[in-house]
């Protein structure tokens, strides 16, 4: 292991286009739970999919308790030392782009510019409007949830929904895009706490092996690519990225 960690830190440190690709394996470790796990969120409520959002107000209403049994969790999340070491990485100078699958807004917490993050599922803590793109803060939403209105509308008449991407809505086209460039010009692609499953995001390390890129997986879990990763290692991200950080520094 200590071998595998020292051949990472060393083409990180030598890397001009490295990026790093998160998953719900980071976030768990804040004490968000992987939703689509056993025990998670899906296996207790049915997903709201997104055309029984907008044609169905009873179904606005079981999304937003859906996502009220989220704020258990989320509102007490913080960054890890998985995040906090990525976000290290970029204060080094040596961080292109973060790509994540993950919702939850840590690693913009953690220290890292929301210019160099690209959320391909979106973001909780943000609330837009269907109709007119509005966004206002999740703070904001909550407080119309607590005055009654159990699926808050805009000014108007849109409905309000987490800006992120529910089962049956379109995967956003700029960061889809953005995301597959990154990946596909890094010349070290690093994916941490994802079990490279669910699409577009999963053919993001296909575009970085392709182009040529040395390829990291740092995962519990097996993922589509193990077998030709350059390296691969099973750990909690936390651990694992704590300890490539102390060499890179080394």
């Amino acid at each position: 292991m200590d071998e595998t960690i020292a051949l990472v830190a060393r083409k990180i440190k030598t890397s001009k286009r490295l990026v790093v690709f998160t998953g719900a394996g980071i976030s768990t470790e804040s004490g968000i739970p992987d939703y689509r796990s056993q025990g998670g969120i899906w296996d207790k409520f049915k997903p709201v999919y997104f055309d029984e959002f907008m044609s169905s107000k009873d179904a606005r209403i079981r999304y937003w308790d859906q996502r009220l049994e989220m704020e258990k969790s989320l509102s007490k999340a913080t960054p890890n030392v998985g995040h906090m070491s990525i976000a290290a990485l970029h204060d080094l100078g040596l961080l292109e782009a973060l790509i994540t699958q993950n919702i939850d807004g840590l690693h913009e917490a953690s220290g890292i510019p929301g210019e160099k993050i690209i959320e391909l599922h979106g973001n909780t803590r943000r609330v837009r409007c269907m109709r007119c793109n509005r966004l206002i803060s999740w703070q904001a939403a909550q407080e119309m949830i607590d005055a009654g209105h159990r699926a808050p509308e805009c000014s108007c008449s849109g409905y309000f929904k987490p800006d992120t991407i529910s089962f049956g809505q379109a995967m956003p086209v700029e960061e889809t895009q953005r995301a597959s460039l990154l990946a596909s010009k890094s010349d070290v692609f690093m994916v941490v706490g994802s079990t490279l499953l669910v699409q577009p995001a999963a053919m993001m390390p296909e575009y970085a092996k392709t182009a040529g890129a040395f390829l990291v997986i740092i995962n519990l879990s097996k993922t589509p690519y193990d077998t030709v990763c350059d390296v691969l290692i099973r750990g909690k991200a936390g651990d694992v990225l704590e300890k490539i950080v102390a060499q890179v520094m080394h």
